[in-house]
């Protein structure tokens, strides 16, 4: 059973992190009290006086009793002389927790944080992470649920995940209970962990076509199949790792730097230098006609191509001519 300290005051800009901790503790709050131990104060009811006045208010209710208010980033200094007795007068058997979602001059008062001190409570700052600084900010949060991340991992984590906090927080959550604590986790590792199934068996597809693997293009486009993905969709994944193969060949084979090549590539270190090896060894008149291909592939699949063979064999007879 958690134990709960008498007061609490949660502040920061990291407004989705706030609303989760309120959450996480009014769900802890039911369990302990049951819903009738709980009294919220948002809107015109969450002013000082008003949650002085609870505080300082007999209650019938059995066990702890909690008292959650929301919006305190809007309070004044001089408006707490009551709050501030009332906390420390406070029942033993009580807890206020303070919410302040904070933005430009709008922070909770510093004499509520004294007075939550004071009270014996505890104060948490949930700060939003600068972009710039997000990778070390994952690379962290990594190392506490022994997650061990390369740099480039944790960019491409943030590639794949986006900059929100919590989604990435919840990202590292599941590769913790994936990996071996403090093993090294490259990119490669990480995108096969965090996409989806399906998007990683699209991608194995494409990968196959640019690769000139007809055996494993077919392998994948089966197991796709079997799992119930839709050609259309497929279509997608494979013309645009096409295109971008595409693009790579007929840049190189015009002069332009692999380095410099590389740089525009948005994907990790390794997944670029295989593109760019394996474009480079079909050549761009080979991507070229696999991307007329699959446009007839595209055509036949909205009902434009012959009669007689399924989808199915179409696709696959497709895949074969494009991968060979």
């Amino acid at each position: 059973m958690p134990s709960f300290k008498p007061a609490y005051l949660i502040h920061g800009d990291d407004h989705g992190r706030i609303a989760e901790r309120r959450a996480r503790l009014r769900a802890l709050a039911e369990a302990e009290s049951g819903a009738q131990g709980i009294e919220l104060f948002e809107g015109d009811r969450a002013t000082p006086a008003t949650v002085a006045g609870a505080l300082a208010a007999l209650t019938l209710a059995l066990g702890r009793r909690f008292i959650i208010v929301d919006g305190v980033e809007a309070w004044k200094d001089q408006e707490l002389d009551a709050l501030e007795a009332a906390l420390k007068g406070s029942s033993p058997d009580t807890t206020v927790a303070f919410f302040a979602r904070e933005d430009g001059r709008a922070k909770a008062p510093k004499r509520l944080r004294d007075a939550v001190l004071e009270a014996g409570g505890d104060i948490s700052a949930e700060q939003s992470v600068k972009p710039w600084e997000l990778p070390k900010w994952v690379i962290a949060r990594g190392r506490e649920l022994g997650v061990r991340l390369e740099p480039d991992a944790a960019r491409a984590l943030i590639r794949h995940v986006g900059e929100r906090q919590q989604r990435l927080l919840r990202e590292l959550e599941k590769l913790a209970l994936c990996v071996a604590p403090g093993v090294p986790l490259g990119t490669d590792e990480l995108e096969q962990l965090t996409a989806p199934s399906a998007e990683r068996r699209a991608w194995s597809l494409a990968d196959a076509l640019v690769a000139g693997d007809p055996r494993a293009a077919v392998r994948s486009y089966l197991t796709l199949r079997a799992q119930g993905e839709r050609i259309p969709g497929l279509l997608y994944w494979m013309s645009q790792r096409l295109r971008a193969a595409h693009e790579v060949a007929a840049e190189i084979e015009a002069g332009e730097p692999v380095a410099k090549v590389k740089r525009r590539l948005r994907m990790p270190s390794r997944a670029a230098d295989r593109l760019i090896a394996e474009a480079r060894n079909a050549g761009s008149e080979k991507l070229r006609a696999a991307i007329v291909e699959l446009a007839d592939l595209e055509l036949a699949s909205r009902g434009g191509g012959a009669a007689g063979a399924s989808e199915d064999t179409v696709a696959l007879r497709a895949l074969q001519r494009i991968a060979g």
